[in-house]
């Protein structure tokens, strides 16, 4: 049957060839009518110029070098014209081809998925005592699955064998469909071991970085094998459908919307811009949502994280890829993902495009992480009261509130501008960790359209005290809209950036605050703070900030003292005011580590201090 399906593929290939060479020579055709009738008329306007003037040698020399510059001029305007129709020829060409192979894929798959199922029949039929997995025939209507992603596997290591087989065979290249299915699903124990190793194979295969010659493109060579995504007829999901065909699962392609690359928070989904396709594969009893593109990463150097059980080279390299897109629970999805068709929203009760707009602007790392959204309210745009302030809140699952830490940025909504008046953006956002919840309280310092971008990471305490720089990923941006602003709003003190309060120094360092449990302090001219230490700490170092004066002349108003496992800072304050305290220290290193070895001091913590006679 792959032998038939090949031909009827080579037959559409050799007619989109075909119909691509006609259309540029009617196009070639056209343009060169085009040409020969202005340049005419160019001819013609200078050969009048010419009688006019033929008495003056010196006209008669300008208006050559205007006619051959015109002419010039029309040859580069005629070069871009037939590049821009080329371009534009191509695009419509390759949409239409896209449709046709999606279409021929289609019908290939169904007359795969019919034969798959007859011989199942016939496996049945001679060995009716042995039990045989119950797939169904034909493709179940699209219903909400009655499992979550959890309940069928918790970690991808569960996949490690499968994934590892995936890895290998996308080492080398196969001649035919069947082949490269038999060594994918061969020694797959179920169908979502099989959607899973088709899955692997893909996001690892460099698909777009293949390279082989037109002449190969026909044959039954490897390059014939996958020349669609090649040539860019076919996509990740169409492929994707058509190995499942030859594994025996059903896939759909699923049309519809994506908040992809350039999307922003706030934009509404008017035209084909954010046009997007993806997979649901029937597995484990329910369709279930696969993104073969999103989930597609690279080799990555990984000496942080080795591979076990390799060997050579690849002892520094990994796979990377996004187990967030394989098999994904549709209540996350739909905040990436609007289908055409609402049934294949999965969810008990779908959305309108509307409600899909005004969902928060999320990314994977927010749902690996487990994060969630305490208030219902939330929305991709979040709107400021009178004095311009707006509260954005994370939550974070109790397993991993001890390693998460958040960083944001803040910029106007409409360009890269990242500060207001000299001053930085993100003094004007207060981010505090209270418990499980993570608040991000944004005070908009003029009217108009922010961006907020909120990133974390989840490190340990001792990455985080070695001060090796870390990679913070977005989790989510939300569009703040200051509509009238009645109160003009000062900057923060300029302290670290990151989180206010005690929180990060019992986390990452374990100081617990004796005194001053929250971010703000109310105090009068003279304030102790106090942490009792868990595990030796040393080097303990406080800075004062204030809006207007310099940070040298505060240093001698801000002093600590250890008392056996207490350390207490004590600080008074020049004058009435708000103030920024930062803290740093860093652990006392073991007799055997070397100076070289010894942790950086690092940041700890910081207080908002508002200092008054009255406190």
């Amino acid at each position: 049957m792959e032998m038939k399906h090949r031909m009827e593929e080579d037959d559409l290939y050799k007619k989109f060839a075909k119909q691509r060479e006609q259309e540029e020579e009617k196009m070639d055709t056209n343009l060169k009518e085009e040409w020969e009738q202005e340049l005419e008329l160019l001819t013609s306007k200078f050969e009048r110029d010419m009688a006019l003037k033929k008495r003056s040698k010196e006209d008669a020399k300008v208006l050559t070098v205007k006619h051959q510059k015109e002419k010039d001029e029309l040859e580069k305007n005629m070069t871009i014209k037939r590049d821009m129709k080329k371009e534009s020829l191509t695009r419509k060409l390759l949409e239409t081809e896209r449709a046709a192979t999606a279409a021929l894929v289609e019908k290939h798959s169904k007359e795969m998925m019919r034969l798959i199922q007859e011989k199942r029949s016939e496996f049945v039929d001679d060995d009716e005592e042995e039990e045989v997995p119950n797939y169904p025939a034909l493709p179940p209507p699209p219903m909400p699955p009655p499992q979550t992603k959890l309940d069928i596997y918790h970690d991808p290591e569960e996949f490690a064998e499968v994934d590892q087989l995936a890895i290998q065979v996308a080492q080398e290249d196969q001649k035919t469909f069947t082949d490269l299915v038999r060594m994918l699903v061969g020694q797959c124990s179920s169908d979502v071991e099989k959607a899973r190793t088709i899955f692997r194979w893909i996001t690892v295969k460099n698909l777009n970085s293949m390279t082989f010659d037109d002449d190969d493109v026909h044959g039954d060579t490897p390059m014939g094998l996958l020349r669609g995504i090649k040539y860019g007829t076919e996509s990740y999901h169409v492929l994707f459908k058509r190995l499942c065909s030859y594994a025996g699962l059903h896939c759909v392609v699923i049309k519809g919307y994506s908040k992809s690359a350039g999307y922003q928070p706030g934009v509404r989904f008017e035209d084909s811009r954010f046009r997007n396709s993806w997979n649901a594969v029937f597995v484990a009893g329910a369709w279930r949502f696969v993104q073969c593109n999103w989930g597609a990463r690279h080799l990555v150097n990984a000496r942080e994280v080795p591979k076990p059980g390799t060997k050579g080279k690849s002892d520094s390299l990994r796979y990377e890829y996004d187990d967030h897109y394989f098999l994904t629970d549709p209540k996350e999805f739909i905040y990436e993902f609007f289908p055409l068709q609402s049934d294949w929203q999965l969810l008990k009760s779908p959305i309108t495009l509307t409600e899909f707009e005004e969902l928060p602007f999320v990314r994977s790392l927010f749902f690996r992480y487990g994060l969630y959204f305490p208030d219902e309210h939330t929305k991709a745009i979040m709107y400021t009261d009178s004095t311009g302030a707006a509260t954005v809140r994370i939550g974070m699952p109790e397993h991993m509130q001890s390693s998460l830490i958040f960083h944001y940025n803040l910029k106007l909504y409409d360009s890269d501008k990242d500060s207001y008046n000299g001053v930085s953006l993100k003094r004007f956002v207060m981010q505090s960790v209270v418990g499980s919840l993570v608040a991000f309280r944004v005070h908009a310092p003029c009217s108009g359209a922010l961006l907020l971008d909120i990133f974390a990471n989840a490190v340990t305490p001792r990455e985080y005290l070695t001060g090796e720089p870390m990679k913070f990923k977005s989790v989510c941006k939300f569009k703040i809209m200051c509509e009238d602003l009645q109160t003009v709003m000062v900057p923060l003190p300029d302290c670290a950036s990151g989180e206010w309060g005690p929180m990060k120094a019992t986390r990452l360092f374990g100081l617990e605050p004796i005194s001053h449990n929250d971010a703000l302090v109310f105090s009068g001219r003279d304030l102790e703070i106090q942490f009792r230490m868990t595990r030796p700490l040393t080097d303990f170092m406080a800075t004062l900030h204030k809006n207007g004066s310099e940070e040298k002349r505060l240093s001698k108003y801000a002093s600590h003292r250890v008392n056996d496992d207490v350390v207490t800072f004590t600080l008074s304050f020049p004058e009435e005011g708000q103030y920024g305290m930062d803290i740093y220290t860093r652990e006392v290193s073991a007799p055997e580590q070397s100076s070289s070895e010894k942790h950086l001091l690092t940041h700890c913590c910081k207080y908002l201090i508002n200092s008054s006679k009255r406190n």
